[in-house]
């Protein structure tokens, strides 16, 4: 086929599809959006920013609760939940207006797209063609087979944002970012919360020590928090929902008016046809190397959708990839570096990592070296009362360059940028000594593992 419909078609108009669609028409190229709506993406419809704004509201109850703590007389604290989310959606109308402006400046299809060829596809019943394409459907919930959890009826993130009446009490099934997160708002405005998780601690993508802080303001929250489950059934008793499970090798059973299904997002590619298009699949996630390429070279897989990660700004940056290397087909491809891998849980005591921790460095038989220093020890967090988590750094043996570093603890998700400017120049621990830190600030305490690491450095080379 020598002439197409469009250069580029992009099925999803989320964070990432439309990173790509701005960047394809930047260089001269006819691109359009397929999207059955609603617009907006994942991130701003029922991910990132709702779920932000909630945790606003949960945090200023947290501190209004210690307020004693800090010579300030206590006040009488009633969580409107209706009041939270009506401030929610107004911010999130915002947020998707603009989306959505900035989306209708492309041809627009409404609809599903499915693969008739690997240059075709059908969108409820209009043939398009392109030369290029880039898949960015984001994701969906994932379904999890649990004997009776279907029965007896369950709600997902999707929904625990659209809340409007408390319930008195919740069971939360998992225990990774999202499940932690809603967990502790929803405790906070006064639901008795119990959180079930398989793993021998939460966030078992990160290092014990950075999950560890986080399990013990949770349970000073007032929630149970059982790690080390195993789920066996649930079944519905006196118009409650009930969970039997085996913690600590005893069988239990636990009660809650609702069940929150936080179990994990799976890459959203059944009616894509993928098969009709050649496009290699493993596990549910579209394959793809590191120009965003497809077993298809001309078609792209970006954000949630190639399950490399379920990070909004990782997206953004594929798509930006993928589009260049679909619109200068002569030139030096790009390719999506991950060595500064940023994630962030927005928990209280948040925790953000940058590059690699101690378990990516001991699982890919990485040498280094890692110095860790306690908020509790820190002057600014103890006149702020934040005294749980830790900063940890860790670096190349010998050279002192940082290959990353963890921080749990006030602001985590704004002081790892700091880390992160300095990987990005990959800069050494003794670059981060000579950087000056104003005292007394929250920053200051990176440049204490900072110090350590450096008389390590002086004795692996003595």
């Amino acid at each position: 086929m020598s002439t197409y419909d469009h250069d580029l078609i992009i099925l999803g108009g989320g964070s990432g599809g439309y990173a790509a669609a701005r960047t394809a028409r930047e260089a001269g190229a006819d691109v359009a959006i397929v999207d059955p709506g609603p617009l907006g993406g994942l991130c701003i419809l029922r991910g990132c920013m709702p779920s932000k704004a909630l945790l606003a509201s949960s945090d200023v109850i947290s501190r209004m609760r210690r307020a004693t703590d800090f010579g300030v007389g206590a006040v009488d604290i009633d969580a409107d939940l209706g009041k939270i989310m009506a401030r929610k959606d107004e911010l999130i109308k915002e947020f998707t207006d603009y989306r959505v402006e900035q989306l209708q400046r492309f041809p627009l299809y409404d609809g599903y797209g499915r693969f008739v060829s690997s240059h075709e596809i059908d969108v409820d019943g209009r043939r398009l063609t392109a030369k290029n394409f880039v898949i960015s459907t984001g994701s969906v919930i994932r379904h999890v087979p649990i004997p009776g959890l279907d029965e007896v009826g369950y709600i997902t993130s999707d929904e625990a944002l659209e809340l409007r009446d408390r319930p008195a009490s919740m069971i939360v099934l998992g225990g990774g970012a999202v499940a932690c997160e809603l967990a502790q708002f929803y405790q906070r405005i006064g639901v008795e919360v119990t959180l079930i998780q398989r793993s021998h601690h939460i966030l078992s993508n990160v290092d014990e020590d950075l999950a560890r802080p986080v399990e013990t303001r949770l349970r000073e929250d007032g929630m149970r928090v059982l790690t080390g489950t195993t789920l066996h059934r649930f079944r519905q008793q006196d118009g409650l929902r009930v969970v039997e499970f085996s913690h600590e090798g005893r069988d239990q059973e636990l009660s809650a008016q609702v069940i929150l299904q936080a179990l994990g997002r799976r890459p959203n590619i059944d009616s894509l046809d993928l098969e009709l298009a050649n496009v290699q699949v493993e596990g549910q996630r579209v394959l793809v190397d590191t120009q965003m390429r497809t077993s298809q070279p001309h078609i792209f897989a970006v954000g949630d959708v190639n399950g490399y990660d379920e990070i909004v700004h990782v997206a953004i940056l594929q798509g930006e990839v993928a589009a260049y290397n679909a619109t200068h087909p002569d030139a030096e491809a790009r390719e999506v570096d991950d060595r500064l891998k940023l994630v962030v849980t927005f928990t209280d005591p948040a925790v953000a990592t940058v590059g690699l921790c101690e378990i990516s460095c001991q699982e890919a038989d990485i040498d280094y070296l890692v110095a860790s220093y306690p908020f509790n020890d820190h002057g600014k967090s103890l006149c702020l009362g934040e005294i749980h988590g830790q900063v940890k750094i860790l670096c190349e043996p010998r050279t002192g360059q940082i290959i990353g570093a963890s921080i749990c603890g006030p602001e985590a998700g704004e002081l790892i940028h700091e880390l992160a400017a300095v990987m990005y120049f990959r800069g050494t621990v003794h670059d981060l000594m000579q950087i000056p830190h104003y005292h007394p600030t929250l920053a200051e305490i990176v440049t204490y593992p900072a110090e350590e690491l450096a008389e390590q450095i002086d004795k692996v080379n003595a």
